[in-house]
């Protein structure tokens, strides 16, 4: 007999430890969470590379119900966010219902008993009543097709899985990708080898970043008036906002506005850069905000260093000791290192297979249909099932924002659960439908629509030419909604 559980959790990141919270609140105690890692903190645990930090506020990337007096700046380190994430699992008490190590292979749909039966590696089955997928957006690491790169005798190093141990010091590294982790690891590991080749395949925007330090006496005044904090939030919030809704969901009426942030950029990249060919080959082809963007005051600087070269003729193969350049370079190289981020559309959407009623599989659905889940939560034909990291989930460019609203729409659907005294819930086709519609429709006035997005080889932007990832809303929006949305768009009985 498996176990039972009342709510299972897979996946203990941020996305899972606010779904547990929510949970909690609501009164469930019988609740599992799992994750594959040792630990919780989900790609704040997994990620460990040097140079790892938010390229969004510290302030705006946190809970707005948890604030966080500690952050040692503006823009916070990689162990900060994993030290954040344990204290308020610990705070909130959801850490003793966590069992790490703990794969999970796939979920089935239980029509006759109203369950979910959650398959773990290793043959294990457990039972629940409702199901949470939190397993993130970026949790599969993408490796790239390139020929023979299974034939490099040196190390290989992925960002997502770093080596901690390896020591770059004097040798001939390589790094594949220069999106936002690329950025951040190449400053650092250009400090320690004698020669680094950085293969570029598409050039990304970096904006300056305002590294602001947050002294010890403004961390005290922090925690004894939290409204201090909160009003520092309240400006990176408005700041983030505005660039996203401006620059990416109201191009329409603001393109200009969408190019004066490309000519910041630009300004950046022409104080950093005085070799002309470099500064070129490091412009984006793309309009602002088809790809994700980044912050950083060390990434160009490390680009100048004589020791550091930019290719950009792409790569025609690996060899057992080198890399050849689609232009024939061929460079030795001891270690290579992977930057090429998470396989999204491939492997992450959903992270496991999920098997809903009358046999519907979830991601394959999503593939031969429309990426599509009602509020960015629930998909229907999948009866008490929540999917956090959904399309049209992601709003504003904190991962926290999505966070809460979907933790609000939890509390708002449970308790009309209670209410009814229901046991299962699932959101309607009509509904779904609808939703769909009205999040198609506002992406119309969007840079994904009419910007010029074709060269960005944006993990945004799927193979059909879709950008489903997003809620083209405010947060505002998002938030509100929750409060708002017809209970009769999900039956329940």
């Amino acid at each position: 007999m498996s176990d039972a559980y009342d709510v299972v959790v897979v996946g203990a990141g941020f996305g899972g430890i606010g779904a547990a919270i929510a949970f909690r609140q609501l009164g469930y105690e019988n609740l599992l969470i799992l994750d594959r890692e040792d630990d919780l903190g989900g790609t704040w645990h997994v990620n460990r590379y040097p140079g790892l930090t938010v390229d969004v506020p510290s302030t705006t990337f946190s809970y707005w119900f948890e604030p966080n007096p500690d952050w040692s700046g503006l823009y916070a380190r990689g162990p900060e966010l994993k030290a954040y994430a344990t204290r308020v699992a610990e705070k909130y008490d959801v850490r003793r219902h966590m069992r790490f190590n703990t794969a999970v292979d796939g979920a089935r749909w239980d029509e006759d008993e109203s369950c979910w039966h959650v398959a773990l590696a290793g043959g294990d089955t457990v039972r629940t009543r409702f199901l949470v997928c939190a397993t993130g957006f970026l949790s599969q690491p993408a490796v790239p097709d390139i020929p023979g790169i299974e034939s490099f005798e040196g190390a290989v190093v992925h960002t997502a899985r770093w080596d901690a141990e390896h020591s770059f010091a004097g040798e001939r590294a390589a790094v594949i990708g220069t999106g936002s982790t690329a950025v951040q690891v190449i400053p650092e590991l250009a400090k320690d080898v004698d020669e680094l080749t950085v293969y570029q395949r598409t050039p990304i925007w970096v904006m300056p970043k305002l590294d602001v330090k947050f002294p010890a006496p403004l961390r005290r005044l922090f925690a004894r008036v939290p409204a201090t904090q909160r009003a520092v939030r309240l400006t990176t919030d408005s700041f983030m906002e505005f660039l996203m809704v401006v620059a990416m969901w109201r191009y329409r009426t603001f393109r200009r506005l969408n190019g004066f942030a490309a000519q910041a950029a630009g300004v950046h990249r022409f104080a950093s850069i005085r070799n002309r060919a470099l500064r070129k080959s490091l412009t984006p082809s793309y309009d602002y905000g088809c790809k994700r963007p980044t912050v950083s005051n060390g990434y160009y600087r490390a680009l100048n260093k004589p020791h550091v070269t930019l290719d950009t003729a792409g790569i025609e193969r690996i060899e057992p000791h080198a890399v050849v350049g689609a232009d024939g370079t061929r460079r030795e190289i001891d270690t290579l290192v992977l930057a090429t981020g998470f396989d999204v559309w491939k492997t992450n959407l959903p992270a496991l297979e999920v098997i809903g009623r009358d046999g519907r599989d979830l991601g394959k659905w999503w593939r031969d249909t429309r990426f599509q889940a009602y509020e960015g939560v629930s998909v229907p034909g999948f009866p008490n099932l929540l999917t956090l990291a959904s399309p049209y989930a992601w709003v504003g460019l904190s991962w926290f924002n999505t966070v809460e609203y979907q933790m609000r729409h939890i509390r708002r659907l449970f308790g009309e659960l209670e209410r009814r005294g229901a046991s299962t819930f699932e959101v309607t086709e009509a509904a779904n439908a609808r939703f769909l519609a009205r999040m198609e429709g506002l992406l119309e006035d969007s840079v994904f629509r009419l910007g010029n997005c074709a060269s960005s080889n944006s993990y945004w932007i799927n193979n059909r030419g879709e950008a489903p990832l997003f809620r083209p809303t405010s947060v505002r929006d998002a938030v509100r909604t929750q409060d708002r949305f017809p209970l009769s768009d999900y039956d329940f009985s």
